[in-house]
């Protein structure tokens, strides 16, 4: 496919994904923890204006709309849409629609690799706004997933209000293994049931008010057994979870993935609690580093 376009520049750019601790879907307020797992966007501008193509490498049965709206943005914010088109591709370790912030790493990683394709440079809210507002127009967020989209970014927990688009606090911890629970079915969240996780407004604020005086893996715990029981998802994997020594676990986003922070000794125990699941255990490290661009080989 390539071959049809006249190759003009090219950007590339990394992003990763993310676990949840405060699901925003209810009130409107969230957090999230970067993990290491991550997508690479590549963003080839073509001399067709108009003609914005991607694909999934890493998943190709996947919608690429968000592909298309993420670059439509940026070319847009320069006035430039006239100008170019692009073929896009992504490759990514983030299982899709599992609650792992798939879609938030993909505007992130999208977003940066076409400003680097063009030679611009915004800020770092600036880059992630044009993400989440791709997300919106995409349809694949029910609220812009703010939170997510900047524990994509930063690395790190980051807490934020995502009505405001503003970041409450930022902090970064090192001492922890991440295990995450995937199943083989997928849930997006463009689907999911609001007024449900609505009515638990109240507590989820509550929850986000304890993650942000610091007490962030039990807002984690409490969060994720909030919405499994709106949402009518088994809570046992968290239960064995924790039963098995870790610190905290929780349904991230949605779900179904349940993700478990683990100090280092206590790995072995959790994974052989969820062995009796099915699905696949992914271990992975918190990460703590920005998104970034790509130095073409």
């Amino acid at each position: 496919m390539v071959g049809e376009y006249k190759m003009i520049k090219i950007g590339k750019a990394v992003a990763y994904g993310a676990v949840t601790i405060i699901n925003a879907i209810s009130c409107g307020y969230g957090a999230a923890l970067g993990v290491d797992l991550k997508t690479e966007a590549t963003v080839r501008l073509t001399d067709e204006p108009g003609r914005i193509e991607g694909k999934i490498l890493s998943d190709p049965e996947e919608n690429t709309v968000l592909i298309e709206k993420t670059v439509s943005r940026v070319l847009r914010h320069f006035n430039i849409e006239d100008e170019y088109g692009a073929y896009v591709e992504t490759q990514s370790n983030i299982p899709i629609a599992r609650g792992l912030k798939s879609s938030s790493a993909a505007a992130n990683a999208i977003t940066l690799a076409s400003l680097v394709a063009i030679g611009k440079k915004v800020s770092d809210l600036a880059a992630i706004n044009m993400g989440v507002d791709a997300a919106l127009e995409s349809r694949v967020t029910i609220t812009g997933a703010f939170d997510d989209a900047c524990a994509s970014f930063f690395g790190g927990i980051v807490i934020t209000d995502n009505l405001e688009r503003k970041i409450l606090r930022k902090f970064y911890p090192r001492e922890y293994l991440i295990l995450i629970h995937v199943p083989e079915t997928k849930s997006y969240t463009a689907s999911s049931n609001v007024q449900k996780m609505k009515l638990m407004a109240d507590e989820v604020k509550a929850l986000h008010r304890m993650a942000l005086q610091g007490d962030w893996l039990s807002a984690m715990t409490l969060n994720g057994l909030v919405y499994s029981t709106v949402l009518g998802i088994d809570t046992n994997l968290v239960i064995d979870a924790l039963g098995a020594g870790a610190s905290a676990a929780g349904l991230s986003g949605k779900g179904p993935a349940v993700a478990a922070v683990v100090l280092p000794e206590k790995v072995y125990y959790v994974k052989e609690s969820w062995k009796k699941y099915g699905g696949t255990i992914i271990e992975t490290q918190i990460n703590n580093t920005k998104a970034h661009k790509v130095l073409k080989p």
